[in-house]
C-alpha cells in the first residue's frame, strides 16, 4: 500500500488578503506607513511546530522588533514546558517530573499557572483531559516515532498493547499532584506518573504572548503557532481577520473561513498531523482518549474560537475526544466555569458523519457542523 507522507504545515492558515518585550520601543513614528502595509516572517523549531507573525501597518523595522519578541518569548515557553530535555539554570516541565517521588519543585509562574488551569480542564472534562498521563503518552509517543520511520520507508508500523497500555494508565492521577500555591512549588508523590502537557503548552504559551502584544503595541496582528492562532487587536481597515480551517487531507489549504473581529484566539486540535500508519491499515494520531487509551476517531478536526488560547487549546483537545452532544455539554460548561463572553467550535467530520445539530454545511467530502454564534462569521 502507499503510506501517506507526513508534512509539517500549520493547521489554521492565516487568509491575509492582499523576555516581555519592555526593552524594545514598538512607538517609533508610522505616520508615513501605509495601512496596507503588512509585515511577515516566520521561523520553525520551538515547539515542534513553525511560527508566524504578521503585523499590519508598520515598516519593516518595527515588524522585526516585534517578531523578535514573539519568536523570543516562544522559545521561552517551549524550554519551560519541555518534558524531554533539560536546560542550564532553567526549571521546567521535566524537572518536576524528574523529582517524582523525591522532593517539591518551585517552578515559573506560568508554569503554575498553565497546571492551574489543567487541572480546572481536567474537573470540567471528567477527567477527558489529564496531563498526569505522561506514561501512557510516552508509549504513545515512542510507537509514533517508530511508527514515522517505518511509513517513511513505506512500512506499516506496530501498535502498543492493551496490557502494555493499561498498565501505564494505572500510573495517573491528580491525588498525586501536590500544589503549593505559598511557594509555587510542585511535588508528584509516586515516582512512576509524569506529567505531559502537549494538549495545552503552546496554547498557553501563544496565548500569553497575544496578551504582551496586544498590551504593547497599536498595529493588528496574527501570531500563528501551528494549529494555535492569535489575533491581536484589528485590522487598520476595521475589516475582519479571516482565519482558515485546514482540509484535513491537504492541510495547505482551507476548507472554511472564519471571518473574525478582535482579540480572539482559535485553536485546532486534528488528526492529519503527527500521525501514523500501522499494521491494521489504519492512521493513528496524537491524541489519546484517557478513557480508551487510544486516539479517538469521531473527527477529521475540532476548533475552538474564544477569548483565551490556553482554554481553547484544552477544549479543542477535549472535545476531539468525545461526540457532538457531549461536546456542547463541555461547552456550556466551560463558558460559564471561566466566564466567557465569546466561546464557539467548528468540528469537521468526513463525509455520511450524522449529527443532530442546528447548523451544518455539507463540504462533499466533509461534513462541517458549527456553534451558533459563528452562522453569520463562517463561509466556504
Amino acid at each position: 500500500m502507499t503510506i501517506r507522507k507526513l508534512t509539517l504545515t500549520a493547521t489554521l492558515l492565516l487568509l491575509c488578503g492582499c523576555s516581555d518585550g519592555s526593552a524594545i520601543d514598538f512607538t517609533k513614528p508610522t505616520a508615513t506607513v501605509n495601512t496596507d502595509t503588512i509585515y511577515s516572517n516566520m521561523s520553525m523549531g520551538d515547539f515542534n511546530t513553525v511560527l508566524s507573525y504578521s503585523a499590519y501597518a508598520v515598516d519593516d523595522e518595527i515588524g522585526s522588533d516585534q517578531f523578535e519578541t514573539v519568536s523570543s518569548m516562544f522559545s521561552s515557553f517551549n524550554d519551560l514546558m519541555d518534558i524531554y530535555n533539560d536546560y542550564d539554570g532553567l526549571t521546567n516541565i521535566k524537572t518536576i517530573n524528574d523529582n517524582a517521588g523525591i522532593q517539591p519543585v518551585v517552578v515559573d509562574e506560568s508554569i503554575y499557572e498553565m497546571l492551574q488551569l489543567s487541572k480546572q480542564l481536567y474537573d470540567l472534562s471528567n477527567g477527558e483531559f489529564d496531563i498526569t498521563m505522561g506514561a501512557v503518552f510516552s508509549i504513545w509517543h515512542n510507537y509514533r516515532e517508530n511508527g514515522l520511520i517505518l511509513n517513511s520507508n513505506d512500512e506499516l508500523a506496530p501498535l502498543p498493547s492493551k496490557e502494555e497500555l493499561q498498565q501505564a494508565s494505572a500510573c495517573r492521577g491528580w491525588d498525586h499532584i501536590i500544589m503549593d500555591d505559598a511557594n509555587h512549588s510542585v511535588y508528584i508523590d509516586d515516582p512512576c506518573i509524569s506529567l505531559d502537557v502537549g494538549g495545552i503548552a503552546k496554547g498557553f504559551a501563544t496565548e500569553k504572548i497575544r496578551y504582551t502584544m496586544a498590551e504593547t503595541i497599536d498595529n493588528g496582528a496574527i501570531i500563528n503557532a501551528g494549529g494555535n492562532t492569535a489575533l491581536v487587536h484589528s485590522k487598520p481597515d476595521g475589516s475582519p481577520w479571516r482565519v482558515g480551517i485546514a482540509d484535513p487531507d491537504s492541510s495547505s489549504n482551507s476548507l472554511l473561513v472564519l471571518s473574525l473581529k478582535g482579540d480572539l484566539s482559535v485553536v485546532t486540535s486534528g488528526d492529519y498531523e503527527r500521525y501514523f500508519v500501522a499494521e491494521d491499515g489504519q492512521s493513528y494520531a496524537h491524541i489519546i482518549d484517557p478513557q480508551t487509551l487510544y486516539p479517538p476517531r469521531y473527527w477529521r478536526s475540532v476548533s475552538v474560537i474564544t477569548t483565551d488560547g490556553g482554554i481553547a487549546d484544552g477544549l479543542s483537545t477535549i472535545l476531539f475526544t468525545m461526540d457532538y452532544e457531549d461536546g456542547q455539554t463541555i461547552l456550556q460548561k466551560a463558558k460559564e466555569t471561566f466566564d466567557l463572553d465569546i466561546l464557539e467550535a467548528v468540528w469537521i467530520a468526513d463525509d455520511g458523519t450524522i449529527v443532530d445539530a442546528n447548523h451544518h454545511l455539507d463540504l462533499g467530502k466533509y461534513e462541517a457542523f458549527y456553534t451558533e454564534g459563528l452562522h453569520d462569521s463562517i463561509a466556504q
